[in-house]
């Protein structure tokens, strides 16, 4: 199941174009515009500057899959459990 069609995204208006913008466009307007900057100004500081954003917006990338990795090891674990709890009822594992 996609974690962007999840009900609880789709509760709230806006959350959705909220969460796209968050863990896509931000991380790539981010990183463009250390790429912009130093393609433009093409001083030292402006290359530092430039791997300084480049960096920022790798940054915020992995921290949104770190979240969405650590988001559905918490539904793998749910439904571990639930399976766990039907084999204790019956004896038998779901779906054998």
């Amino acid at each position: 199941m996609n974690e962007l069609d999840d009900s609880r995204t789709q509760s709230r208006p806006g959350t959705r174009a909220l969460l796209i913008f968050v863990r896509f466009v931000l991380p790539t307007l981010i990183v463009l515009s250390g790429i912009l900057l130093a393609a433009i100004v093409q001083s030292e500081s402006a290359y530092e500057a430039g791997a300084l954003l480049i960096s920022a917006g790798l940054s915020v990338a992995l921290l949104s899959l770190f979240y969405r990795v650590g988001v559905n090891g918490e539904k793998d674990r749910g439904r571990e459990e639930q399976a766990r709890e039907y084999f204790d009822r019956t004896g038998q594992w779901p779906g054998e």
